[in-house]
């Protein structure tokens, strides 16, 4: 029963994530990077912040966990910084592809990775049992098919009908920049991987790996401040800061799509408390994150009428894809 909770929590974080950008389209009158680092304020440092408050004991300070173990946060706020460059990208991702498809490629490549490359970093490539390679095999078919989905899609639309899906659609470009964005968000479950140290004794275990999730965002916030920082030079976008008649709508609207945004982490961290009886689905928890991350980013792409128009063939193997997420999320716990 507590591996089915554990699931569910992860499956609500999931749809929180695919949501976060919903939100996004009410912002008025800002540039994309000022939106972009003002929504990362939220999502990066203060909810990240504040869930790592939850770890910490009574009569204990959350900078005494970093203080004690230096080199494991210097290595997650490292890859945080790596992480960051595929935030930036994978915004990219789904401007050239739309929020399905862009998404799907993207956290597909992520899935892999992350859960692949986290053990050989890490150096605990005895996590990666049989169960856990043929449950990252399956999503990655999965996804490969939702890929397929978009393939057909792009084929036969209309450059008019992309356009009105999609306004920046480019179907080769976005694919470069999904595989980039992919490969280096995988680098967030890297730096869960070295900050696993971060916690103390006493924290619940539903909320140990909060605090090395403030410090990998921490280090996303960083490379996604300098670059939007930078268009804002480049861009004379400064102003949109002085814009105070917007702040109310605007930071409102950051701030909801900031939460919705750390909601997969939080979830990732309440769910695997709950896994904790089973060491492959602890070690295959990323790869279900980003599969269902997937799964509900297609869910919203169907009601953002992304799919809209195309033929039934595309359709069908959108589903049978999104079916096989689903059913990779608990595979790895059958094949026990």
């Amino acid at each position: 029963m507590e591996i089915i909770i554990g699931l569910i929590i992860i499956a609500i974080g999931a749809f929180c994530q695919s949501s976060s950008y919903v939100p996004i389209n009410k912002i008025k009158n800002w540039s994309w990077e000022s939106y972009w680092i003002v929504q990362g304020i939220f999502a990066w440092l203060v909810f990240p912040f504040l869930g790592a408050l939850l770890a910490v004991p009574s009569e204990h300070s959350l900078f005494e966990i970093y203080a004690a173990n230096p080199t494991a946060t210097l290595w997650a706020i490292f890859f945080g910084i790596l992480w960051g460059v595929g935030g930036l990208t994978f915004g990219l991702s789904m401007r050239y592809l739309g929020v399905a498809l862009g998404q799907s490629i993207a956290l597909g490549t992520c899935a892999g990775l992350g859960t692949i490359l986290t053990p050989v970093f890490t150096g605990k490539t005895g996590d990666l049992t049989t169960q856990v390679i043929v449950g990252v095999v399956v999503t990655l078919i999965g996804i490969g098919i939702i890929g397929y989905a978009g393939s057909l899609k792009s084929a036969k639309l209309s450059d008019e009908e992309k356009k009105k899906a999609v306004k920046d659609f480019n179907f080769p470009k976005g694919i470069l920049v999904a595989l980039l964005a992919g490969f280096m968000s995988a680098c967030f479950s890297i730096g869960l991987g070295f900050g696993e140290p971060l916690h103390f004794a006493e924290s619940k275990d539903i909320f140990k790996t909060l605090p090395a999730t403030f410090m990998v965002t921490l280090g996303g916030f960083i490379t996604n401040a300098i670059y939007c920082f930078y268009q804002n030079s480049k861009n004379h976008t400064w102003d949109d800061y002085g814009k105070t008649s917007l702040y109310v709508n605007n930071l409102l609207f950051c701030a909801l799509a900031g939460i919705l945004w750390y909601s997969q982490f939080f979830g990732l961290s309440l769910g695997k408390g709950f896994l904790a009886s089973s060491a492959v689905l602890i070690t295959f928890s990323w790869c279900i994150l980003m599969a269902l991350n997937v799964t509900f980013s297609n869910v919203w792409g169907i009601i953002l009428k992304e799919w809209k128009g195309c033929d039934k063939k595309t359709i069908i193997w959108l589903i049978i894809g999104l079916i096989i997420l689903i059913i990779s999320s608990f595979l790895p716990q059958l094949l026990k």
